[in-house]
């Protein structure tokens, strides 16, 4: 994701081991929904709290296999796969990926642990940008590897995408400054099956696998971009083009179509300000370049040091430019396809899109959580409104996606708010809300009847008193 955007802002996958397990990034086939779970609607501290167990940093979401919990981190300048006990929370085994180099990150947004792993129920793979993808058994047991150079995305952020599973094989989308590439590797030896060329740069989304009318399709968002590649060749087949600049959210199937929603700075409905406006607000102007100190005085904030690409302290008009190009080649919308495998739409919506947050299908509804928060419910057969941009009660700001269960939507926001909001209304009720001391950036996950939320700081189980 482009980080100067943020700075002036604030599968169908097999099935899990379990019915009621979470193996992936937003859960059983990249859905964010479990409906047949039962997590509690009122919890906190002191209410329906199970257990809390203090994790190391990280933003990757947890995965829920069995009795098990896997996470990754960050810590002491080591990158982790970490597996607690769903039961109590009690750390089981963590295995070091032995990272030789880390990727560049940014130290308050980002993390080189961003990437949630993902499980077939019997092995757990994760993907780090500093080093590449790593398979363990259920155990702790390192089964192989497949390395990859350190990445470096725009503006060095760091990785954001996670590893999908489908027909044995680890679909991976990695969509860098550089050597953008889409690759699937064999879940159970670690060899490369194929792998496609990319010339998009630095996306952050993660993909899923669609059966569009009988046949297995990878979808990859990305820079500009929508694509669907063949699972078992790796052919490209479609391409919807005029989407967002920074690709961040992921893709959602709803029968027999294809849902996706992407938003970035430079569209028309936000246009960025002028450089001369920039270093007027930062009282540049007569050096004629953007300085860290001033950068502090606008909305450019902290991301300074990753839109400084050469580090000589000093932000250029030249430099300026070039992002702008990347941010102004886009358009914000959303989308629907039509099944058939030509990559026709079925209806399309531009307004209150999400940024970060990836939307979600629940109920024949679809949702899109804007910073704001604004929440939009689209019918999602048509796209047609059901509310548009209603303020909910809840935190600012979000990085963390929605998931669903028991007719409730739960949102958790940057402040710690988490908050719990009815389906199938006229309009959004929050039902419940509870802010945690930490912020929370990791999607939630939901399995066993049970809300598992990560934070800055500590894992929180909430299940409701038998």
């Amino acid at each position: 994701m482009n980080r100067l955007a943020l700075g002036l802002l604030v599968v169908l996958a097999p099935a899990p081991a379990l019915g009621a397990d979470w193996p992936q990034f937003r859960g059983p086939s990249g859905s964010g929904v479990a409906d047949d779970q039962k997590p509690p609607v009122k919890f906190g501290p002191k209410e329906n709290l199970a257990w809390k167990v203090a994790v190391p940093p990280g933003a990757s979401s947890p995965v829920v296999i069995g009795d098990k919990l896997i996470l990754t981190a960050f810590e002491n300048n080591k990158l982790f796969t970490i597996c607690y006990a769903c039961a109590d929370g009690k750390e089981l085994w963590r295995a070091d990926a032995k990272a030789t180099k880390i990727e560049p990150f940014h130290p308050t947004e980002g993390s080189p642990a961003a990437s949630t792993p993902v499980s077939d129920g019997k092995t757990v793979v994760s993907y780090f940008g500093s080093c590449g993808l790593i398979a363990y058994s259920l155990e702790g047991k390192e089964l192989w590897r497949y390395d990859m150079p350190t990445a470096v995305t725009n503006n060095e952020f760091g990785s954001g995408t996670s590893p999908v599973l489908a027909d044995g094989l680890v679909l991976l989308a990695r969509d860098l400054s550089k050597d953008s590439a889409v690759f699937a590797i064999d879940l159970a030896t670690g060899s490369q099956k194929w792998k496609a060329e990319r010339k998009y740069q630095s996306a952050y989304s993660t993909p899923l696998v669609w059966t569009d009318s009988g046949k297995r399709v990878l979808v990859v968002p990305g820079m500009t971009t929508l694509i669907g590649y063949d699972l078992l060749s790796g052919k490209e087949l479609w391409a919807i083009n005029r989407m967002a600049a920074v690709a961040c959210t992921t893709p959602v199937a709803y029968k027999d179509t294809l849902v996706y929603a992407g938003w970035s700075p430079g569209g028309a409905d936000f246009k960025l300000p002028t450089f001369d406006e920039i270093l007027k607000q930062a009282g540049d102007e007569k050096l004629g370049y953007l300085t860290k100190e001033g950068a502090q005085k606008t909305a450019f904030g902290n991301f300074f040091d990753n839109n400084d690409p050469n580090k000589d302290g000093k932000i250029t008009p030249e430099e300026w430019a070039i992002n702008m190009k990347v941010l102004a080649s886009g358009e914000n919308r959303a989308v629907a396809l039509k099944p058939g495998g030509k990559g026709e739409l079925a209806w399309t919506y531009t307004k209150h899109l999400p940024y970060v947050p990836s939307p979600i299908v629940y109920r024949d509804k679809f949702y899109l959580l804007k910073d704001g928060p604004l929440l939009t419910c689209l019918d999602a057969k048509t796209g047609k409104p059901v509310y548009e941009a209603e303020r909910i009660k809840a935190g600012a700001r979000y990085y963390a996606s929605p998931v669903a269960a028991n007719g409730h939507l739960y949102v958790a926001s940057l402040d710690g708010t988490v908050a719990v909001v009815a389906a199938d209304e006229t309009e959004p009720e929050v039902v419940h809300a509870v802010k945690l001391p930490e912020p929370v950036r990791a999607t939630p996950a939901i399995a066993h009847n049970t809300l598992y939320v990560r934070s800055d700081k500590f894992l929180y189980a909430f299940a409701a008193k038998k």
